[in-house]
């Protein structure tokens, strides 16, 4: 089934991302030029990378010769939800908070979803 997924939505969903993008580039190229979007492009370059590690963790995870635990697995998971959450954040605030502050909020927002992950492990082994 993630074979399905992952070749039916998540990558063919990249690649329209991706074209979207270098069209808007084409229409208004003084985006460009803007600071706020080559910090954006370089989560997204990173939210890329994301996506190909993942695919090799797929695979991997298929062979059974994956190397993570399944603890890694979960704040790994989370990696995405933070790259996420600071390009929604870069697009929607720009340049209208001071970047320190969105920087504390990323930080904060990363040890608050590794806490969670934690917890739910101490909860999981003391359940099973």
């Amino acid at each position: 089934m993630e074979s399905k997924l992952w070749w039916i939505i998540t990558t063919p969903a990249m690649y329209l991302t991706v074209a979207a993008g270098l069209v808007m580039f084409y229409i208004n190229p003084a985006l460009l030029q803007t600071p706020w979007m080559h910090i954006k492009l370089a989560f997204v370059l990173a939210l890329l990378v994301y996506h190909f590690i993942c695919q090799r963790v797929m695979r991997s995870l298929k062979e059974e010769a994956s190397k993570w635990t399944s603890t890694q697995l979960r704040l790994w998971n989370e990696v995405a939800t933070i790259i996420l959450f600071a390009i929604v954040f870069i697009v929607v605030l720009k340049s209208a908070v001071n970047w320190i502050y969105g920087l504390m909020g990323l930080i904060a927002l990363s040890v608050l979803l590794m806490i969670a992950v934690k917890i739910y492990k101490r909860y999981r082994n003391k359940t099973s």
